[in-house]
């Protein structure tokens, strides 16, 4: 039993223990584990990511200082998830292995790789969303063939997604914060707004 409880919990980034395992639920165990909120902004040719730290098992938080962003391609490019943790590790391996492909075009990969989202058996069942950019472009990619650029040098997703957005547009009509100043003022905003989103803010530059 403990080895397959443990079994179910294994995700080495969220670092969960056997003992943390025992006291969910059946139908705890078998949903989904959910990561919210990540916010993209663009400004004065500097590029900011901002993602909360929470992490849900149904209706239970289980981590509160989860890293949901990460630079990949030797630092150059910024990756944020949102929605199933296990499928937007899946979905960032993928997106990875397009970049080397296509020589680190980021526009080139995210294409790509939303083609195969959307017409792949396996990766068709896969929840999440993604937030990738360089310091020229950023595109939110989605399962059902999207890939979106930045409005106004602004990208979000997850459950505080629409809350971090209308915070940050307003930071940014209205004040003259730099990128990553706005992005973390944004999460906060949606953090105390959002149940599924926290103040454990991280943010990385490019």
């Amino acid at each position: 039993m403990f080895k397959q409880i443990h079994h179910l919990c294994q995700f080495e980034h969220l670092k969960l223990n056997t003992y943390d395992c025992l006291f969910m639920r059946s139908d705890e165990i078998r949903a989904k584990i959910r990561s919210t909120t990540v916010l993209l902004v663009k400004r004065d040719g500097k590029v900011a990511m901002a993602g909360d730290g929470q992490v849900t098992l149904g209706e239970t938080v289980i981590k509160g200082n989860a890293r949901k962003i990460r630079r990949i391609s030797n630092g150059q490019i910024l990756a944020g998830f949102a929605g199933s943790t296990a499928d937007a590790f899946s979905l960032l391996t993928r997106f990875e292995t397009k970049l080397e492909q296509f020589q680190g075009q980021l526009e080139r990969s995210a294409i790509e790789l939303s083609k195969d989202w959307r017409t792949d058996k396996y990766l068709r069942n896969l929840e999440a969303l993604l937030i990738v950019a360089d310091n020229k472009d950023a595109f939110l990619i989605s399962g059902k063939g999207d890939v979106i650029s930045s409005d106004e040098g602004l990208l979000a997703v997850g459950s505080g997604s629409m809350f971090a957005l209308a915070a940050a547009r307003a930071l940014m009509n209205h004040t003259e914060l730099s990128a990553p100043d706005i992005a973390k003022e944004a999460l906060q905003i949606a953090s105390e707004i959002c149940i599924y989103t926290n103040s454990d803010i991280v943010i990385e530059e490019i």
